[in-house]
């Protein structure tokens, strides 16, 4: 229970279902950032509200300390994805290493058999194995951050919001007087005040950890300086030299020499592009399906649905997996912007078929 609207109705629906609900707030912020993240999912006042809520259905309550896995597993990934040029997606791991990941072996210490949340996906329990698809409410789903769930992660989940729309859980936190009910939605990084992932970053690392460097354009041209690559994502148009007859943008981070390489919008264009670290819950595609140590080999390409980044539509593509847990993607239509670090995740129809991390090198149309 993370002390907004969504959790709090996800409770309330499964002690109406007939589960025996055990209300968890986990305890995630660093001492470092606790009195900025106070209106946090993350914050005191976001386990205030949850204990509330519980109180309020009759449910126990429990705030369980994950700092410090929190840290290593989360903010330690998410500052070295920025060192390494890439940009991360901490919502993604903290769903596969935290809530689904080290609070699942504290739930089952306490006798419970599964961990429940409120997130806008669905999974279908089958004898052999789960299946996840996404949300009813095509605004909210939240599927792609639930991709990399294991098997045995799935098997072992709910999410009772999955086939209801906002307006929906609105509607009945109103009439049970719960008072998240109108609780505005957190559209940040829970662990980043104001969404300023720079400042946290200085704050979190120190200004002497960043690698600055050149800003190079496509022809090897030095064009500017930069005070470190941790401030650049591919696409970025904010903060480069200026000077130039087009605008420019970030088109690629080489951690190696900490150069930063500029270009124009039609540098930004890709048709195709390698995943690594993939997980299929189902082979090729074709509704067949392995464990979880499914991987690239030996499998014939497929054709999916692939989204790019969380609020991308999606786009046809077809997928030829290869060597151990990589996977090459061919767009057939070319999209702007594949940004390294940023999961790919694969769709039939609106099963989630699994996917995998973009790789540094893409392929560009121009």
């Amino acid at each position: 229970m993370s002390g907004g609207v969504d959790s709090s109705v996800a409770a309330f629906l499964l002690k109406q279902q007939g589960y025996e609900v055990v209300g968890v707030t986990m305890k995630v912020w660093p001492q470092d950032c606790l009195s900025r993240a106070e209106d946090k999912c993350c914050g005191p006042q976001a386990i205030a509200d949850a204990r509330g809520v519980a109180h309020a259905l009759g449910v126990p309550h429990y705030v369980v300390d994950e700092a410090e896995n929190f840290e290593r597993v989360v903010i330690d990934y998410f500052t070295a994805e920025y060192r390494a040029g890439r940009t991360p997606n901490p919502c993604v791991m903290c769903n596969e290493k935290v809530k689904f990941g080290n609070l699942w072996g504290k739930a089952k210490a306490i006798g419970a058999e599964f961990i429940a949340t409120g997130h806008y996906a669905i999974v279908e329990h089958h004898a052999d194995r789960a299946v996840l698809r996404k949300g009813r409410d095509p605004r909210k789903d939240q599927s792609y951050f639930l991709f990399s769930l294991r098997q045995a992660q799935l098997q072992h989940s709910l999410f009772p919001l999955g086939g209801m729309e906002k307006t929906e859980i609105r509607a009945i936190a109103r009439q049970l007087g719960l008072k998240t009910a109108d609780k505005v939605d957190s559209q940040e990084i829970c662990f980043v005040p104001g969404n300023d992932y720079k400042a946290f970053l200085k704050s979190h690392l120190g200004e002497h950890e960043f690698h600055p460097g050149g800003i190079y354009d496509k022809t090897g041209a030095r064009v500017g300086e930069h005070d470190g690559i941790e401030m650049f994502t591919i696409g970025q148009r904010k903060g480069l030299p200026g000077g130039s007859a087009s605008p420019r943008y970030v088109i690629d981070i080489d951690p190696a020499t900490s150069r930063v390489i500029v270009g124009e919008a039609e540098d930004l264009i890709v048709e195709e592009f390698e995943i690594d670290h993939t997980l299929w819950h189902s082979r090729a595609g074709d509704g067949t399906h392995g464990g979880d140590e499914t991987n690239g080999d030996g499998r014939e390409p497929f054709e999916a649905t692939v989204k790019i980044r969380y609020g991308h539509p999606g786009v046809m593509a077809t997928v030829f997996p290869g060597e151990g847990d990589t996977a090459r993607v061919r767009l057939h239509k070319a999209q702007r912007a594949i940004t390294p670090g940023q999961a790919a995740v694969c769709y039939r129809g609106d099963e989630v078929l699994g996917g995998g991390w973009i790789a540094r090198h893409a392929r560009c149309v121009a």
